[in-house]
């Protein structure tokens, strides 16, 4: 299944086709789309006052196909912008023409038709379309666009998200081999302060040698507990294990994304508050960077 994103754009048109044989030309009708990216689905419908009552047909059909996502659907019609009035064509002023003497004929006293009555017409009449089923054959097209257009985001975001995973990968390999290196370093330090205190005691301390040492052994274990981020590396590895499966698995996942991203960052910020050695602190520092930045991306995420 694709992963899609919440960014993207599309449009699609419909209607103003010619019917060969009246010559009238269908009203036409334009659809655009624009999304970016949001906690829930936020849709907002910017419609002409003749489509109003399409209203519910369309949020229908868009939340029907997206989730998540602040979207934004406007519906123009062919007279909305500037040249709205069309070129009479010869057949469809022949065929007013027709219709009028026909009138006429029976209707003795019923005006001629106006030049604005023509053109209204000419605009809009003589299709066997409906304004509303122009509209939706325009939004359904429109609809199709975007989540097409929000798919091939997603798999961008997919390739960059999987790149700062192999990087957090390589920042833990790098850290694992110093985690033991700065255990049995800081144990030394411990331990030969400690001695050095114990010297500065005199002979005159109460507790025997082999009591003093045995302490100091003890209290150099609890310290290597505390600074021993093995478990942390694990537990890092294993939140990148879920975010390739949800990846390589698709549809949505934006929000169980954005969970394991919070994750991968208390993980980073306890490696560098427990970090005795600078290079640990460096590693650190590197893996907040590349989880910062899968944030950013996964923010985009459906």
């Amino acid at each position: 299944m694709p992963v899609y994103s919440m960014t993207g754009y599309a449009s699609a048109s419909a209607g103003g086709a010619t019917n060969p044989e009246s010559g009238a030309v269908s009203g036409s009708v334009s659809v655009e789309l624009r999304s970016v990216n949001g906690r829930f689905l936020d849709l907002s419908l910017r419609l002409p006052d003749e489509l109003r009552s399409l209203e519910p047909a369309l949020r229908e059909l868009v939340s029907g196909t997206f989730k998540r996502g602040k979207i934004e659907l406007r519906v123009s019609t062919g007279r909305d912008g500037e040249g709205a009035w069309p070129q009479p064509t010869p057949q469809q002023l022949h065929l007013l023409s027709r219709l009028e003497s026909t009138v006429q004929g029976w209707m003795s006293k019923a005006p001629p038709l106006s030049v604005h009555e023509v053109l209204q017409w000419c605009r809009s009449g003589g299709t066997s379309e409906q304004p509303d089923e122009i509209a939706m054959e325009a939004a359904r097209a429109a609809v199709e666009g975007l989540r097409e257009a929000r798919e091939r985001e997603g798999g961008r975001l997919v390739a960059i998200l999987m790149e700062r995973v192999q990087r957090l990968r390589e920042l833990a390999a790098q850290a694992e081999p110093l985690v033991p290196q700065v255990v049995q370093r800081q144990q030394q330090r411990f331990l030969e302060r400690w001695r050095e205190a114990l010297a500065t005691a005199g002979a005159g301390a109460s507790v025997s040698a082999e009591a003093q040492a045995e302490r100091a052994l003890s209290e150099a274990a609890a310290y290597a507990i505390r600074i021993d981020v093995a478990e942390e590396l694990s537990r890092l590895k294993a939140h990148l294990d879920e975010i390739e499966r949800l990846l390589a698995k698709g549809g949505e996942l934006g929000k169980r994304l954005d969970f394991l991203i919070q994750e991968l960052h208390r993980e980073a910020n306890t490696l560098g508050s427990k970090s005795a050695a600078l290079e640990l602190t460096s590693v650190s520092v590197e893996m907040k960077v590349a989880i910062e930045q899968m944030r950013e991306q996964v923010q985009n995420i459906e």
